[in-house]
């Protein structure tokens, strides 16, 4: 009996602090989204932050270039639905092989499956046209608009990335790297889709702060499952103020 006690309170009490808190945090997300397409119709109704819309992809259309323009529809694949899964399912393994843990890969799952989730939620409520054609630079994108997909899912997914990466390393230059070309890539995919006018800046901002929604509640899930394991284990709890040897991967995340 004391067997399977100690069983359960070593493996179900932290994982399902871990799952729970996915699940729930999911569910509020996708919530959000709902609101939001509460909200993004006031705000389309009374101009608000759409009213920069057309003047902001105005100012894309000057700033456009053969050459410029084939660089930023390349950048911008990489966050599609075929680019985005192969960075991030690459990536993963990596991570997964030198944590030699699963938990990567199902933070990643889950993570994915509720910025998809999202996603589609948002699209088929708002049903919001995109830019006129004429206005974008081809190959042309025909589904709802709001949110931008292609940004949710690159917050979401390189968020997620960036944080494991910080549990794995602990050496400075390893975290600050990660974050600062995490956050560019973040920043340049929402960018890229609306200079070239497949998404109105407004679709991207969303997706912004829906995607950074769902990262911090990943990361909240995170801390929690550790958080109970060290109340129900000897062993040391994965932190970001533990010294390790440089380069040396963290065991445990």
């Amino acid at each position: 009996m004391n067997t399977l006690k100690d069983a359960l309170d070593r493996w179900f009490k932290p994982y399902a602090a871990l799952w729970i808190t996915l699940v729930l945090g999911g569910f509020v997300v996708v919530l959000l989204t709902v609101g939001g397409a509460e909200v993004y119709e006031s705000v389309v109704e009374a101009d608000g932050l759409a009213a920069l819309d057309e003047p902001v992809l105005e100012t894309a259309i000057t700033l456009r270039s053969p050459g410029l323009d084939s660089a930023v529809t390349a950048f911008t694949n990489v966050g599609g639905t075929i680019g985005m899964p192969i960075l991030a399912l690459l990536l993963t393994a990596w991570l997964t092989f030198l944590s030699r843990s699963w938990r990567p890969l199902l933070l990643m799952v889950a993570s994915a499956a509720v910025s998809l989730a999202a996603t589609t939620a948002g699209k088929i409520l708002i049903g919001r046209a995109r830019p006129d054609t004429a206005d974008a630079v081809p190959p042309y994108e025909t589904s709802p608009s709001f949110p931008s997909g292609h940004t949710l899912n690159a917050t979401v997914l390189i968020g997620v990335l960036v944080y494991l990466i910080c549990l794995q390393f602990h050496t400075r230059w390893i975290r600050i790297t990660a974050i600062t070309a995490g956050a560019a890539f973040i920043v340049g995919m929402g960018i890229s889709r609306v200079f070239l006018g497949h998404h109105w800046l407004t679709d991207v901002v969303a997706a912004w702060l829906l995607g950074l929604a769902w990262v911090v509640v990943v990361i909240v899930a995170h801390r929690a499952f550790h958080m109970f394991r060290r109340r129900e284990r000897s062993g040391p709890t994965p932190s970001f103020d533990r010294p390790i040897m440089r380069d040396r991967p963290a065991s445990g995340e």
